[in-house]
């Protein structure tokens, strides 16, 4: 079970700082990702960290804007966003991952809402 929050509205160019709190169990030892899905799309990977840290990836779209990190102290994962673009505009959810970064908790949380207005 997980729980994410800092999404909002902000104004294309802006930034926004996702987070993501494990609500029941510890990330420690997992992979981890953030996915979004926009109206009548897909729910897509966006970013992924190892569960060390060492590792990252990005969607092609996201690379030079977005950060993935964690803390596994505090059993979170965050999203920070910069030069936000009204198509990033969309749920964003975390989960664990696979080693090839698809979700591998079947179940979701409520995820947060971004908007992006121009």
């Amino acid at each position: 079970q997980v729980v994410e929050s800092g999404g909002g509205l902000v104004q294309a160019g802006g930034s926004l700082r996702l987070s993501c709190a494990a609500s029941r169990g510890s990330f420690s030892m997992h992979n981890l990702g953030w996915f979004r899905q926009a109206p009548g799309a897909e729910r897509d990977f966006v970013a992924g960290i190892t569960w060390n840290g060492r590792e990252t990836s990005y969607v092609d779209s996201v690379k030079g804007r977005f950060t993935i990190s964690r803390d596994n102290g505090k059993n979170m994962v965050y999203l920070q966003m910069n030069s936000l673009k009204p198509e990033d505009a969309a749920v964003y959810y975390c989960n664990t991952v696979r080693g090839d970064w698809r979700p591998l908790a079947p179940s979701w949380g409520q995820g947060t809402q971004v908007t992006v207005s121009t």
